[in-house]
Order: C-alpha cells, then structure tokens, then sequence
C-alpha cells in the first residue's frame, strides 16, 4: 500500500513504538509522546504487535472483511461464464436480474470490462524493410487551427474563445498535416494543407516522391488507410504514373500502418504542441526547422539511435548496422 505523505508513523516507526513499550518497558503515554501520536494510536500498535509480531505493523487495506450487501462469489463467477459466451454487460443484468451498473462494476473489477479481453493478446509484429523507398508510410493529421491568442497566451479563457474567433474571421477550424515516413530509414516528408481530398493527397504523393528522389531513393510502395481521398480514381492513377504500389491498411487497424502513426505522436510532441503558437502561419513556420533536425540530427532508437540520413547513408554505402525494431 502507498503510505499516505502526512502519515505520523512508518512500519519501521510502529515497530520501534511497540518494541519500547514491549521490549523495554516504557510506558504507553511516553512512547506515544516520543512517537509524536496519541496514547489510542500507540495502543492499537502495541496491540497489533504483542498479537502478531512484526507483520501486526505492517500496512493493511482499508476495505472491511465482509460486506453485507457484497455480490456473492457464486453470482460473480455466473457473470464471468456469460461474459466469456460474449454477452454484454446489459444482456448479462437481464438474464441474472441484477442492476446493469453492478454487472460493469464487477465485470471491470474482474478484467473483463471489454469485450476485447477475451481474446489473447496479439503478438507484436514488427517488420523492417531492407532497402530504402521500399515501402513509404503515409498518414494524415487533423490539427485545429489557430486563428487568434488562446487563453493560454493572454490569461483569459472568456474573452478568447478561439471556436467563435473563427467563426467570425470565416476560417476552417482544421488543418491538415500530411506525413510520409520511409520504412527502412524513417525518413519523413511533411507538409500542412487545406484538406484531404483526392487532389490534395495526389499533389503530396507526388511532391513526397521528389523528395525522396532528391535522397537518392527510388520509392516502390506506400501505405495508406482507407480514407475516400486514398480510394480515389485520382489517387489510384497519380501512384499508377509514378509506378508506385498502392497498399491499404486492414480497416479499423491503425497498427498496420504502426510507424506513420508513432511518427505522429513524436511530431505532435516535438513541433505541434511543443511551443505556445499566437496563429496557424506561427506553427508552420516552426515546422521546417524540426523536420530537419528529425531527419539530421534527432537520435532514432530503432536505428541505433542514429539520425534518419545517416542511417540512409548508412544503407547506400552498404554498411547496414541497425538497432532494435519498433
């Protein structure tokens, strides 16, 4: 148990109280005064101690032995049997008449509160390619959009309310940040636009492919998840001209596209919300500067904590020396 910050006495402290008055015959009210609590408190100590020995000082729970109004256990292990059959919470309160906030309170004491821990837990799967442009991971980020001080710049959240600072300046309430991460060397290419349709992401697949190409790097492939812009006729015949395999991620499984997605916390955490921004223009601006830093010079765990070029220059110079995956 964690010991409360303003406790008077330690295990280490209730021992040395019971030891003086058992051990040493000091008197109840003198070992309480020296112990700094009351006569009562050094009692049940001394007590507790001259019944169990040491571990009578140890911490216990709070909670009382027996409850009157408790669940029995032959009723929670019914709950459990349903729950296993993949009954809901409600289904399993009206087949045992029993209160629908019972059931889900037992049901999370028990660690069956989703459905989701039924199953055994996946096995990580972690891949790398081996060649860079290989397999370019491809994702997109909404951010909202700044358009005025937030009350955490000017100190007052009534007067800068920023949703109807918006309205009034007529301006969207999100941005888009699209990423492209390369699998071999996590090489990333950024760009903030107006949306995610079909023209838009078209437009930065292409601009990404120049990049890369700018490094030296021919791209194969990229993922997407199922968004209508990456279904797109548009879409389909940009990768089709540049001779590039489209992949789709399985539906409702972002971990299969797992490195553009940790790509985004780490962006969010290092440019996005690393600052006080006074506008939209502000943060793009911050943009450049960190991206360069990620691709030159930011320690990369998974690549030996080197830097996404040099962990390029690395591979085209064919000395391949590679960290743990992620």
């Amino acid at each position: 148990m964690k010991l409360h910050g303003n406790a008077a006495l330690t295990p280490n402290q209730r021992l040395r109280l019971a030891r003086r008055v058992v051990e040493q015959d000091w008197s109840l009210g003198e070992a309480a005064a020296a112990a700094e609590v009351s006569e009562r408190t050094a009692r049940k100590w001394v007590a507790r101690y001259r019944e169990e020995g040491e571990a009578g000082v140890a911490d216990r729970p709070s909670a009382p032995r027996s409850q009157a109004g408790a669940t029995p256990e032959d009723r929670i292990e019914a709950i459990a049997a349903l729950r296993r059959v993949r009954l809901t919470g409600a289904e399993i309160a009206a087949a045992l008449a029993m209160a629908l906030s019972t059931v889900q309170g037992i049901l999370t004491r028990i660690g069956l509160g989703r459905l989701s821990r039924l199953e055994p837990p996946e096995p990580p799967n972690r891949y790398e390619r081996k060649r860079a442009g290989e397999l370019l991971h491809i994702d997109v980020k909404q951010l909202g959009r700044i358009a005025t001080a937030g009350h955490r710049v000017v100190g007052n959240r009534k007067s800068q309310n920023g949703r109807r600072a918006r309205r009034r300046a007529g301006e969207p309430g999100w941005e888009f940040v699209h990423i492209c991460v390369d699998d071999a060397t996590r090489l990333a290419y950024v760009e903030v636009l107006a949306d995610e349709k079909a023209t838009t992401v078209a437009g930065f697949l292409r601009r990404a492919v120049g990049f890369y190409r700018s490094h030296g790097i021919r791209v194969e492939r990229v993922m997407t998840d199922n968004g209508p812009g990456y279904r797109s006729t548009l879409h389909a015949l940009a990768c089709r001209a540049l001779r590039i395999k489209h992949l789709r991620t399985r539906p409702y499984r972002p971990r299969t596209n797992g490195k553009a997605e940790r790509f985004i916390r780490t962006l969010l955490a290092g440019w996005a919300y690393a600052a006080i921004y006074r506008s939209s223009a502000e943060r793009e601006a911050a943009l450049s500067g960190w991206l360069d830093f990620y691709n030159s010079r930011r320690p990369h765990g998974s690549l030996g904590h080197r830097a996404p070029l040099q962990r390029l220059k690395a591979l085209q110079s064919g000395n391949n020396l590679v960290g743990s995956y992620t």
